[in-house]
């Protein structure tokens, strides 16, 4: 499960659409997603600034292994106008030819 949701975050749950070419190259060659330096949600584009915190949820593997599952990466960023996001990258792929949603924005606050 993720880390609790501050009582003055507003809730979004929408997806947010990275922009191609500001992707974290570096985190992607240590097999984790990369966080895109600059996303669009709702028409508006938006800069990340810094990453406040990250950490990543996990389940049982389906196979009754030992073993975890990656599931969800989460990350806690500030925009450079000033907004903190709550963003999560969703590791489960989907069937062939459904439409692949992996980036969404969780919660928002401005403070």
């Amino acid at each position: 499960m993720h880390k609790k949701i501050d009582k003055c975050d507003k809730f979004i749950s929408e997806s947010i659409k990275p922009i191609a070419g500001t992707f974290d190259t570096g985190a992607m060659a240590r097999g984790e997603p990369g966080l895109p330096a600059h996303f669009v949600w709702r028409k508006t584009e938006y800069t990340v600034t810094r990453i406040l915190d990250k950490w990543k949820e996990t389940s049982p593997c389906k196979s009754n292994s030992k073993e975890k599952y990656v599931r969800k990466h989460w990350y806690k960023i500030k925009t450079v106008d000033g907004k903190i996001m709550l963003i999560y990258f969703e590791r489960k792929s989907l069937p062939k030819g459904q439409r692949r949603t992996r980036w969404w924005l969780y919660s928002i606050s401005e403070t």
